[in-house]
């Protein structure tokens, strides 16, 4: 299973760093700054309304259909024509969930018009990853990586066109990006429905609601914990909005959203592992196969690669923010330092959160997959909770800046107790030479961080050193230990 994990892992992550960066800086960024800071915070503002309400649209219904396909794959024929159909029924009751939560919110006008074209492309999202969710079950995470990153590509290659030709950059707006994506996605949906039909056969529309109520019920502790999870890690822009006066919520937003940008895009690559490890803990814990080799294989990978990126973009984040967001002829030059100040530090601010975040794809989808999730939810809800509450009392002190503090803070404590659920309820063996590699490989990179800077190089020649440097460290810490690694890929590891 290590063998398979690691392989299929090297796929995922080959496709996803070809497109996603390239979507996330390359387009999104782009439309950023065509658009505005106040428009494009108005965008970002409906979009996390819409992704949070996401779960009304799922129910935990994929994470259940995963799980429960990845351990009997006969359940594909079984089922899919059942779950489609709650999938669909879950769509009408989205739609208006998500007007009324609109409408209560605050939108006008045409922010309706953006609203109910992001849900309809949230639903196409959330169908595709239901669809995928079948064929992961299956194993076949060769077919499934290249439906993850589809509707990226057909995306980039749409919006690229409206941005590059001048004819179309001219009269470019906000929702003509939106629209985009609705096409972009809608034809990755096609794509992947027939790929599961062609397992599970063409779908037969049959009322059973015995059947539907058992999946709402034993998906609902998913669903829960997806519910909590969004709540906390996308509720800042929202409360952003709602803390902070009209003449400036917007701006914020939009500036929060410029440093969100990059953690995205890393959160983005972290969460591929928990897309390959549910299906594979759940098959092995069926199985009643140890899973503690896998869970250190997959932790030490990220946790090298979240601290390097982490510790290397609080080094390097005006530079980083400059160069993603150059002055344009509209901002002044004290304005846009201002804005540079802003966005860096919370730039550097959000990503020391991303070593949290990566551990909780680690050890949230293996307590994910042996059905812990009282546990699970009890951490999120109380995550959720402590979000709030630590947003309420910073944003109108510290505007967006007290948001990221609250979302860092928030990220430790729920990481910090899932490893421990997951040191309680898998009995793993406490390896004190690993842990204090895992506590060294930080503090160095650290130190690494305060040397280089101290050089007179260009800031993108001294990156380049610290990344060199830093992948030097995590191998001679055997975070990333290469021969044993090739030696997966071979298939000459015991018990891979």
């Amino acid at each position: 299973m290590q063998s398979k994990f690691f392989s299929n892992l090297l796929l995922l992550l080959f496709l996803n760093l070809l497109v996603k960066p390239f979507w996330i800086f390359g387009i999104d960024r782009n439309v950023q700054i065509l658009v505005g800071t106040s428009v494009y915070g108005t965008y970002f503002t409906i979009f996390n309304l819409t992704l949070i309400l996401n779960i009304v649209l799922d129910l935990g219904l994929t994470s259940f259909n995963n799980r429960n396909i990845a351990q009997n794959h006969n359940l594909l024929r079984k089922h899919f024509s059942n779950t489609l159909i709650v999938k669909l029924l879950l769509s009408v009751v989205y739609t208006v969930v998500v007007f009324l939560v609109g409408f209560f919110y605050g939108l006008k006008g045409h922010e309706f018009i953006l609203l109910g074209a992001m849900s309809f492309n949230q639903f196409l999202l959330s169908l595709i990853l239901y669809l995928r969710s079948n064929i992961s079950g299956l194993l076949l995470f060769r077919v499934d990586s290249l439906l993850s990153v589809m509707d990226r590509i057909l995306a980039i290659l749409l919006v690229g066109i409206m941005l590059f030709i001048p004819t179309f950059r001219s009269s470019f707006t906000i929702e003509w990006f939106v629209w985009a994506q609705t096409a972009a996605y809608g034809f990755t949906a096609m794509t992947a429905f027939v790929i599961v039909v062609s397992k599970a056969g063409l779908p037969k529309i049959t009322w059973n609601w015995p059947f539907y109520m058992m999946v709402m019920r034993q998906s609902l502790p998913f669903a829960v914990l997806v519910l909590l999870m969004s709540l906390y890690n996308r509720l800042d822009p929202l409360l952003l909005g709602a803390l902070l006066p009209d003449s400036i919520a917007d701006h914020q937003t939009g500036i929060y959203a410029q440093a969100y940008r990059l953690l995205d895009t890393a959160t983005m690559i972290a969460y591929l592992f928990s897309v390959l490890l549910l299906p594979l803990f759940a098959n092995m814990l069926a199985r009643k196969v140890t899973v503690q080799r896998l869970v250190r294989l997959s932790f030490s990978l990220l946790f090298a690669g979240s601290v390097l990126v982490s510790v290397a973009t609080w080094f390097f984040k005006m530079e980083l923010i400059e160069l993603l967001y150059p002055q344009t002829a509209q901002e002044g030059a004290l304005a846009y330092g201002e804005k540079v100040q802003l966005a860096s530090t919370l730039l550097g601010l959000l990503m020391t959160g991303f070593i949290a975040i990566s551990s909780t794809y680690v050890v949230g989808t293996l307590l994910t997959a042996d059905g812990r999730m009282k546990a699970l939810n009890i951490t999120a809800a109380a995550g959720m909770v402590l979000s709030v509450l630590l947003n309420w009392v910073l944003i109108p002190h510290y505007l967006s800046v007290g948001s990221g503090i609250a979302s860092v803070v928030t990220q430790y404590i729920t990481a910090g107790v899932q490893v421990y659920l997951a040191y309680r309820y898998f009995k793993f063996r406490f390896d004190l030479l690993f842990v204090s590699r895992l506590a060294l490989y930080p503090v160095l990179l650290i130190g690494l961080g305060f040397l280089i800077r101290e050089l007179s190089y260009n800031w993108l020649t001294e990156l380049g050193l610290f990344v060199a440097f830093g992948l030097l460290i995590s191998f001679l810490l055997k975070l990333i230990n290469i021969p044993y690694l090739v030696d997966l890929l071979k298939g000459n590891v015991e018990g891979a």
